[in-house]
């Protein structure tokens, strides 16, 4: 995948004989800094650095601005972020391309006024419509000090973070596979809303054309043996207890064997219809290898397939995993039940993190008066005051196990290029693949069951539509946590003990409603499911969501980490209700 590089734009004084030439190191120096700091800090998806493109020369007349922009084109640049230290001619200087999101630092010193360009070439963006991120250190440095304060860097990188995610988006398709599912609004797939408000086209394929390919064998047959022999090894060897026993209906050992080879074709046939697969070409099959350019997808399943014919949820697990039988890569977003809404908040959490993101059912909250009633006990710690089941029907990233672990031995989820055979071995591990329950899913399959380790941060995500008003987004941070074995066995049984489950307690603020206690945020929820990251990154999905003209109905992050473009400023001191009128004032961005 070729990703988006971020442009470096140098401003300068554009007055020659004494002004510029004396700014000139400077101003290059500044730009160089801020190029390493984003190139050493942040990485893509395939954990390759962030590339910066930095302007030929010093911009200090609408020529040299032209002449970078036609650079930045060439160089397939995405975003840019524009540097001085001292007064610049705003208009002339300024980036104008409309889809790239912008950020501008004016340099704090007194011997030159880059605060003054800084101001004045934020009023230009908002008075043309192209709002940037203003970034102003607080405390004033010498002229001759190049290096980046703490609370720069710190929006830079926030800024960088999250415009690398948008043009990573831009161009890129939501492939739909199947249609609507069991009447989930999020999976009535809008074109428009990714057209609009993501720079993303929507694909479509009727689930007849997996069946199709299983049935053709439209699929690499080495890949297919490769994987069915890693399966067979560390999926098929963990496969749990057959509950539809109890219940009288089993299926055979033999159609159970045919359940496992047919699901590992699906996998192997839905990844080749996301990105395509050159192999194919060569079996003959040169449409088929062309893939639909996705970077999220969703798969309808129920019910029409599942009541006929094994389930998705084990590609939908091990797709949104970071590994499978090829080895540690990055995980792709599959969003259960085609949710499409899911899955833009997956793909949300994915971009920002370069890690797996869970899909989970926001099920069910436990007040503390609920849990002693039925099970006798007490939760404690974070528990204490209730807590929230998180639970998908039988599939989520095996990331979330929390079977890996950092230096210091707590549950983490790693990047992919950071883990370990051994780390890819104790979430398989922590992992039973039992036979879908039938009631549920008539046609079988195998649903992934694990209980994430507590103590991991994490952030809950959702986007909603609504009628009106188009698209918002709510967030939740907060962690996993452990509970008693004996409170957590009788509560998850009264639920699907196949299933996996993650309790999750979001942080609390009493000086929101909807954060006041943990039923609040349960209560406030917008829709049945949500895309679970890893760490607390409520702050970049806040400044992501800015950048996509798409308001924030609900977080818990503190005001001060709250960045968005500096024209916000102009909506009123109130930073929600100003987020609302700002987004619908300058509209999605690429309409």
């Amino acid at each position: 995948m070729k990703y988006p590089k971020i442009g470096i734009r140098p401003t300068i004084d554009g007055r020659q004989g004494g002004v510029r030439e004396s700014l000139e190191d400077k101003t290059m120096a500044l730009a160089q800094a801020v190029a390493d700091l984003i190139s050493t800090n942040l990485k893509n998806g395939d954990g390759s650095p962030v590339e910066c493109v930095i302007a030929d020369s010093t911009i200090g007349r609408v020529a040299e601005s032209a002449a970078c922009a036609e650079k930045f084109e060439r160089e397939g640049v995405g975003s840019t972020i524009t540097v001085t230290s001292c007064w610049c001619y705003g208009s002339e200087t300024m980036d104008m391309n409309p889809h790239y999101p912008k950020a501008v630092w004016g340099f704090n010193g007194t011997e030159r006024p880059g605060a003054v360009y800084l101001a004045a070439v934020l009023a230009a963006h908002a008075q043309k419509g192209l709002p940037a991120f203003g970034i102003y250190g607080h405390d004033v440095q010498d002229l001759d000090d190049n290096t980046i304060p703490a609370d720069v860097a710190e929006k830079i990188l926030r800024f960088a973070r999250a415009a690398q995610a948008v043009a990573t988006m831009r161009g890129k398709s939501y492939l739909s596979m199947g249609n609507t599912c069991m009447g989930i609004a999020g999976s009535i797939v809008d074109a428009d809303f990714f057209q609009d408000y993501l720079g993303m086209r929507t694909e479509y394929v009727d689930l007849v054309e997996i069946l199709r390919r299983v049935d053709e064998g439209i699929y690499d047959p080495e890949e297919y043996k490769k994987a069915m022999a890693w399966t067979e090894k560390y999926c098929k060897a963990n496969e749990g207890h057959d509950y539809n026993e109890e219940i009288g209906k089993a299926k055979t050992r033999e159609q159970k064997d045919k359940d496992w080879e047919f699901t590992v074709k699906n996998m192997l046939i839905i990844n080749d219809l996301m990105h395509g697969n050159p192999r194919l070409e060569e079996l003959g099959f040169k449409e088929e290898s062309l893939g639909h350019n996705a970077i999220a997808a969703g798969v309808q399943g129920q019910r029409q397939w599942t009541d006929y014919i094994p389930n998705f949820d084990f590609p939908e697990s091990l797709m949104c995993t970071s590994f499978d039988w090829n080895g540690t890569r990055e995980a792709n977003v599959l969003a259960t039940e085609n949710d499409s809404l899911n899955g833009v908040a997956m793909l949300f959490g994915h971009l920002l993190t370069n890690k797996g993101v869970m899909f989970s059912d926001i099920r069910t909250y436990w007040s503390p008066e609920a849990v002693k009633r039925v099970t006798g006990k007490e939760a404690t710690g974070l528990a204490a005051g209730g807590f929230i089941h998180l639970i998908n029907s039988g599939a989520t990233t095996l990331d979330a196990t929390g079977a890996m672990t950092d230096a210091e031995g707590n549950p983490t989820m790693k990047h992919h290029w950071e883990m370990t055979q051994e780390d890819v071995e104790a979430c398989l591990k922590a992992t039973t693949w039992y036979p879908a329950c039938r009631d549920y899913f008539r046609g079988g399959g195998y649903s992934s069951n694990f209980l994430t380790r507590g103590g991991m941060p994490m952030t809950m995500i959702r986007v909603n539509r609504v009628k009106g008003l188009g698209p918002v987004i709510q967030l939740a941070e907060g962690w996993s946590v452990d509970l008693d074995p004996e409170i957590h066995d009788i509560l998850n049984k009264r639920t699907d003990k196949t299933w996996p489950t993650t309790w999750f307690v979001p942080r609390l603020d009493a000086s929101r409603d909807a954060f006041k206690d943990v039923y609040s945020v349960m209560n406030n929820w917008g829709a049945n499911h949500g895309a679970i990251a890893y760490g607390h990154i409520g702050a970049d999905i806040i400044t992501l969501a800015s950048i996509l003209r798409i308001p924030v109905c609900m977080h818990n992050v503190a005001d001060d980490q709250v960045f968005r473009p500096s024209a916000w400023n102009a909506f009123g001191m109130d930073k929600e209700g100003a987020d609302y009128r700002a987004c619908q004032n300058f509209g999605p961005v690429y309409k």
